[in-house]
């Protein structure tokens, strides 16, 4: 019989903790596609992004200093918190809030599958990291699922070129985000003040956006336009990215194939909430995407 002490237990423990954080994290992630496009229909792309952050930065820096009295950044951690705030906050999501304009939530979901093989590649020919039989076989897998999910979406989704590429881009820098994130040395600093500061310095880099480009008759400040942005800040910013920095500190690159899983969510919310088609395809893909990570998590070594 095994003692309780047993690491066999923690390892296993650690597993399905890995495993519970890896979907709720696929299901918080793609629902902001669905929030920001209600949002865009009663405020301006800047201004989401400023409210957002800074509610969600202020909360997050409440609870790390003034609740839990985490210690502050010191020295180089203050560049290393700007550089992934630029990153991962300014440029990415306040590029993706633009871009979200002219492409549909679930191709907006769709987008996020690209990061795996991004991130992948960037490991590879930048750190070079190995690219291993059983990785490539989990991304034929969580690609043909995205793919095969995707399938109908296509003939009902609208999107322009501009909107594309500019989707696009958004996803490099994201991977590249989350590349420098995992090279970094953070010590003993608390996911939830990197979290903070890095969404506050990301909000306070796109203050000069904000005003450039405000207009009062773009902007109906109400419930409409609040509530939105509130799901945006906590769910998302706040309990979403927590548990994407918990899967990153872990394993970057296995961490990574949970992205393969947001657009079947993303499908499954913008259905929901958008009318946007769900079917035997959808399912389909989720199973193959399952399959992937099962594969990934299973073999993949440390």
């Amino acid at each position: 019989m095994k003692q309780q002490g047993d690491p066999g237990i923690w390892k296993r423990s650690a597993g399905w903790l890995w495993f519970l954080t890896g979907i709720g994290f696929a299901i918080l992630w793609p629902s902001a596609a669905v929030a920001t496009k209600y949002g865009l229909q009663h405020a301006q792309p800047f201004v989401i992004c400023i409210v957002r952050f800074f509610i969600a930065g202020l909360l997050m820096l409440f609870l790390a200093h003034g609740l839990l009295r985490k210690r502050l950044p010191q020295k180089n951690e203050w560049k290393q918190l700007a550089i992934y705030g630029l990153l991962n906050i300014s440029l990415y999501l306040g590029l993706y809030v633009l871009a979200m304009r002219n492409v549909s939530a679930g191709l907006g979901s769709l987008a996020i599958a690209t990061n795996p093989v991004l991130i992948n590649l960037m490991a590879t020919l930048f750190f070079g990291h190995r690219l291993r039989m059983v990785t490539l076989a989990s991304l034929v897998l969580c690609m043909s699922g995205v793919l095969l999910a995707a399938w109908p979406l296509f003939t009902d989704s609208y999107a322009t070129p501009g909107g594309i590429g500019l989707l696009m881009f958004c996803m490099i820098i994201y991977s590249a985000g989350v590349i420098y994130f995992s090279k970094q040395n953070w010590g003993d600093l608390h996911i939830l003040t990197i979290n903070g500061w890095q969404t506050l310095l990301g909000g306070v880099f796109l203050i000069p956006a904000v005003i450039f480009t405000y207009d009062q008759a773009k902007n109906a400040w109400g419930f409409n336009m609040l509530a939105p942005i509130l799901w945006l800040a906590i769910p998302v910013s706040i309990v979403g990215v927590q548990l994407w920095l918990y899967l990153l500190k872990d394993n970057a690159v296995k961490a990574s194939f949970w992205l393969f899983l947001c657009p079947v969510f993303g499908f499954m919310i913008a259905g929901f909430m958008m009318a946007e088609p769900i079917s035997l395809f959808t399912i389909s893909g989720m199973l193959l995407t399952l399959a992937g990570l099962y594969l990934v998590q299973k073999y993949k070594s440390e």
